[in-house]
């Protein structure tokens, strides 16, 4: 077998075996970043496949992983996937409450044949609660906890952050974070469990601080008055004279000052803690911006720390000097993504394969995890 057709050799989760029964968005960013350190995760795509609507070839959400299809609502699909949840240590899906259990897959079934087998449940709303079986999608599990509604200007709607906050902070990483857990405990005891990762309860997780302040006083129940959201003249983003823009961080007094003198506004000074300035900063600020370009601003700020950075766009951003010398983004099957994260001292991580092809690798599995009947499938 060839290191090219045999995930898992790589990354502190070398020799952790993973089922992922197919969806789109959370589920499968989760399962990447297994493959991502190293575990051996097998994809079962049904026929047809469940896809983003784009080439799969082009999927880097499947990168590191391999692929087999099983028709789960075949007679004998249920029993395909009991094999492979039979010795696999983990297994992911992403169904509405109940589905799982209904195509003979679910944790019940699964404990019934691999009482040590940790099952990952990822959804929006979570297994209970009166949503619980309804559809949705990241803007809407994001908006009932409140985040959505801190993004954005104050005199606008809140601004949409693609599906970064909910699917993948708030779903994907909380999934990974319980597995790995629940991991260590079926280690420690022989006993797996379900990991119910919500997306609600994830995004209103990262908001802990926030709440904090909130209670404290010290945060703003509205969007743009607090000193994180844009509220702060000297913690937001201003346009340049092309039409971009640069991003400011400058909130400690030190920073603060490096950003006035560098930007050449050094007689704001006291408006540093003086909000009744804040006004005056803002539009002094944003005029300073607006006399040069993005790239002639980011040559000013270059080895400072007045903690300021230019606005990339997503072609742009691999091509950034910093990111480029810690190989942030790697090419891996003609496709420029981002590199594995985080990154280890002793088991290294990689891109070992691309985007696997559903059901190309049914006989490697079949022979790998010892189920014989995945050769019948084919691709």
């Amino acid at each position: 077998m060839t290191t090219a057709r045999a995930p898992g050799r790589d990354g502190p989760l070398s020799g952790v075996r993973v089922v992922e029964l197919a969806g789109i968005g959370p589920g499968p960013f989760a399962a990447m970043l297994l493959a991502d350190l190293g575990a051996d995760v097998v994809r079962v795509d049904r026929p047809g496949g469940a896809a983003l609507g784009i080439d799969p070839a082009y999927d880097v959400t499947n990168r590191n992983k391999r692929s087999v299809v099983v028709d789960l609502k075949a007679a004998d699909g249920a029993a395909r996937v009991l094999d492979l949840a039979g010795r696999a240590d983990v297994l992911i899906e992403g169904y509405r409450p109940g589905v799982a259990e209904r195509l003979g897959v679910g944790p019940d079934a699964c404990h019934a044949r691999n009482p040590r087998l940790v099952y990952g449940r990822m959804t929006g709303w979570g297994q209970q609660g009166p949503l619980a079986p309804l559809a949705g999608h990241d803007i809407a599990y994001i908006a009932v906890t409140g985040a959505l509604g801190m993004i954005g200007a104050p005199d606008e709607p809140p601004a949409v952050p693609a599906n970064l906050l909910g699917d993948y902070a708030g779903g994907s990483l909380y999934l990974v974070v319980g597995v790995l857990a629940a991991l260590h405990h079926a280690r420690a005891t022989g006993t797996g469990q379900v990991v119910d990762a919500a997306i609600v309860d994830g995004t209103s997780h990262l908001s802990a601080m926030i709440h904090g302040m909130l209670a404290a006083g010290a945060w703003q129940d509205r969007r743009g008055a607090n000193l994180l959201d844009g509220g702060c003249p000297y913690y937001g983003t201003y346009e340049t004279a092309d039409g971009r823009h640069m991003a400011v961080g400058a909130l400690e007094p030190q920073f603060y000052e490096e950003f006035l003198t560098l930007l050449g506004l050094e007689d704001h000074r006291p408006a540093h803690t003086d909000v009744t300035r804040w006004s005056e900063l803002r539009a002094a600020v944003a005029a300073r911006f607006k006399s040069r370009t993005r790239d002639e601003w980011t040559a000013v700020f270059e080895n400072s720390d007045a903690c300021v950075a230019p606005v990339l766009s997503l072609r742009e951003a691999p091509h950034h000097p910093h990111l480029a010398a810690r190989g942030t983004f790697t090419d891996h099957s003609g496709i420029t993504q981002p590199a594995p994260a985080p990154r280890f001292s002793a088991t290294p991580t990689t891109v070992r394969t691309g985007p696997a092809r559903p059901g190309a690798d049914a006989p490697d599995v079949a022979r790998d995890w010892d189920v014989p009947a995945l050769r019948e499938d084919g691709a």
